[in-house]
């Protein structure tokens, strides 16, 4: 390994384990850049980001600009002479002067197989999808988004249950080294950029919180996927006499989809969003969910059968907007 003079940039957890790849294989870690800390929680104190919070239990140097383009911060920047900067997730569009500043520029690693899903929210979105696969790219960052060419990128199947929390968890775990990989083969003139293909480019954009309620008109499969990747955050909800009730995890009843194993015999007709027993089976536009862990709000996460015992949902009850439970669904005091 060459070791080489360093700035890291990157905030949420998804950077931690690159930035601790790095430092622990012995670069030189000049300086660490950050989102500045949030108001969170109820209280609205305010919170250092993961990357925040390493960099200082580790004596690096962090610094938090609102806007790393500025005149003073980019003076800053040049006078660091970096040999490389590293990007994970900063969370802020970085200028050509940024750019162009550090002797083999700008390296990211991104959560996809670039050109598919540039963007704020991969692993979201390949998950609503129906994607088969995902990945990590390493990528010589130009001006664009995600436009840069690829250096090295790793591909990762995506199972029928992950998760966004279940394809990030698994994905951190091998970004370090890729990274570690493809920094050494820059630093000694044997990695070669590919340019981005023309074909298959879309855009993951960052979810907003109106994707998040359900739709009980779409395909069992099409909800199964939103729930999946809006776990863990922002979630998928649907309403339940006009309160919030946040769907963590289902299975698929009566898919559709000839590529999934051969479901059981199709439940009857009913109205989407219609409860088709007693035990949390929902129908949808085409097929049928079942609920299996499930969050009101303000309490913990729960599975089906902790959820019924103080919460029946008898045949008939029907899920969504404007759409009240039966008075006999309610369990006594849940008034």
């Amino acid at each position: 390994m060459t070791p080489l003079r360093l700035a890291f940039l990157g905030t949420p957890d998804f950077a931690l384990p690159t930035l601790r790849a790095l430092h622990q294989a012995g670069h030189e870690i000049a300086a660490v850049y950050t989102q500045p800390p949030r108001p969170a929680g109820r209280g609205q104190a305010l919170r250092k980001s993961p990357i925040h919070l390493y960099a200082e239990q580790h004596g690096l140097p962090v610094f938090t600009p609102r806007r790393l383009k500025r005149a003073d911060n980019v003076a800053q920047w040049r006078a660091l002479k970096l040999d490389c900067a590293i990007v994970v997730a900063f969370g802020q569009i970085l200028s050509k002067d940024i750019l162009d500043a550090p002797r083999l520029g700008c390296i990211n690693v991104h959560a996809s197989l670039l050109p598919r899903w540039r963007g704020a929210a991969p692993l979201h979105r390949a998950i609503m999808a129906g994607d088969r696969q995902t990945g990590l790219s390493i990528m010589r960052m130009d001006e664009g988004l995600d436009t840069g060419p690829v250096l090295m990128r790793e591909t990762h199947a995506i199972a029928p249950d992950d998760t966004t929390q279940s394809l990030h968890d698994a994905l951190v775990e091998k970004a370090g080294p890729l990274l570690l990989k493809a920094l050494d083969g820059v630093a000694k003139g044997r990695l070669e950029a590919i340019p981005q293909a023309e074909e298959g480019i879309c855009y993951a954009h960052k979810i907003d919180k109106s994707e998040s309620m359900i739709n009980w008109d779409d395909s069992a499969i099409a909800i199964d996927r939103k729930i999946r990747g809006l776990t863990p955050f922002p979630g998928a909800f649907t309403l339940l006499n006009g309160e919030r009730l946040k769907i963590l995890k289902a299975e698929i009843v009566s898919p559709t989809d000839p590529s999934l194993k051969a479901p059981p015999k199709a439940p009857p007709k009913a109205p989407p969003g219609t409860a088709l027993d007693d035990a949390l089976t929902i129908a949808c536009g085409q097929g049928a969910l079942k609920l299996i862990h499930l969050q009101k709000p303000g309490r913990g996460a729960m599975d089906a059968a902790s959820f019924l015992r103080g919460h029946a949902i008898p045949k008939g009850t029907r899920f969504g907007p404007a759409i009240a439970v039966p008075a006999k669904a309610m369990h006594p005091g849940d008034e």
